[in-house]
């Protein structure tokens, strides 16, 4: 093991003695985190990718000794990104008394499972969506580490405008994740006094976009802002370019960047996606040099990518946050956390406080290449 993987193990696992346990802690000297989120259907790739990032961090973090004897673990339940099956494996996690719940994927599911989430009164960290809804009003146990879609979309109409690219349309999911993104686009566009040429719609877990690419193509857009997953967001593109539609596509980040490459293949070249994670393909900053580095001695030809690294981010913020907790419990967790001010978790900035559960609005643009790749 190298010195620079014993100082990244120590730092994770470094912790102060004689600190309280919480009951559940006590019982078995582990901290159980509850997972929903799709490892099944067509957004399958965005949950298993988040997990794997997730597991990596745990995983380091538990073979370097824990916190003092306490080790991670997380276990995942499948939603199919669907909401009534998240709401049941929420009252699942909860039934079970999990210490906390971890990157839930999507914004119908995560909404679904909020009710459950205020009742219980369970830390709800790092969900894999940018929804306002989830950030207004702010709730004590919910914290979210990524920018939001309002941030990503605000980026994007400016990209364009400054382009001189006005007439913008919008192919969005038809559920509250869809409108979601739909709201940031019409909110960045109305600063501009404009609005959208055309909306067209997709049902979640469908790719069914015949309709969406008749109304949207008519409008003759010169971009197209897609809030969708990648399996729909795919079947769009090509649609619409064999509509004969010739501008540009770009995507907010949930849209899951590899797999939506991976879906396109070669007619990826030149759609756009916006970021909300640092750039997970070079060592450019501490935190990607040591995902990184973790990708590399799993081996199985797991591959780096955006989805990996959120949730690489999102457990290492979760460890901090215990770090720095009174007591190993729920409401140590809260208070570690906001804790958690202009910290600088190896170069990626996370700043919580008690009145701010929204860790980063850090957001950048990327390109999708013909070869399968990501380009800043």
């Amino acid at each position: 093991m190298n010195l620079h993987r014993r100082q990244t193990l120590g730092a994770l696992g470094a912790a102060a003695l004689g600190w309280p346990l919480s009951g559940r802690a006590q019982r078995s000297n582990r901290l159980v985190l509850g997972q929903s989120a799709a490892f099944s259907g067509p957004a399958a790739q965005l949950g298993i990718e988040l997990n794997r990032g997730a597991k990596l961090c745990f995983d380091a973090f538990n073979a370097g000794g824990g916190l003092n004897g306490i080790t991670i673990e997380i276990q995942s339940l499948d939603d199919g990104y669907d909401p009534e099956r998240c709401k049941a494996n929420t009252a699942r996690f909860l039934s079970d008394e999990v210490f906390a719940l971890f990157g839930y994927v999507g914004t119908p599911t995560a909404l679904a499972a909020l009710p459950l989430v205020k009742e219980g009164r369970t830390p709800f960290i790092a969900p894999f969506t940018g929804a306002m809804s989830l950030r207004e009003p702010a709730l004590r146990q919910v914290f979210h580490v990524r920018a939001s879609y309002d941030d990503e979309t605000a980026l994007i109409v400016r990209q364009l405008t400054g382009l001189g690219l006005k007439r913008i349309a919008v192919f969005r999911q038809n559920d509250s994740y869809g409108q979601a993104g739909l709201d940031g686009v019409v909110k960045a566009l109305k600063a501009q006094q404009l609005e959208p040429v055309a909306v067209g719609t997709v049902e979640r877990n469908t790719v069914e976009v015949a309709a969406a690419v008749k109304a949207i193509v008519a409008a003759r857009p010169d971009a197209v802002v897609q809030i969708s997953a990648y399996k729909s967001c795919a079947a769009f593109v090509r649609a619409a370019r064999q509509a004969g539609y010739g501008g540009t596509f770009y995507n907010v980040s949930f849209v899951g960047t590899q797999a939506l490459a991976d879906e396109l293949g070669k007619d990826a070249h030149g759609v756009m996606v916006s970021q909300v994670m640092p750039y997970p393909y070079t060592q450019s900053i501490a935190i990607v040099r040591d995902y990184l580095d973790l990708v590399r001695k799993a081996g199985g030809g797991l591959r780096p990518n955006y989805s990996g690294i959120e949730g690489y981010i999102g457990a290492r913020v979760l460890i901090e946050g215990l770090k720095r907790a009174r007591s190993i419990s729920p409401d140590g967790l809260v208070g570690g956390l906001e804790a958690l001010q202009n910290f600088s978790l190896g170069g990626f900035t996370v700043n919580f406080s008690a009145g701010n559960h929204v860790a980063s609005r850090f957001v950048e643009l990327s390109m999708l290449t013909a070869d399968g790749g990501v380009r800043r």
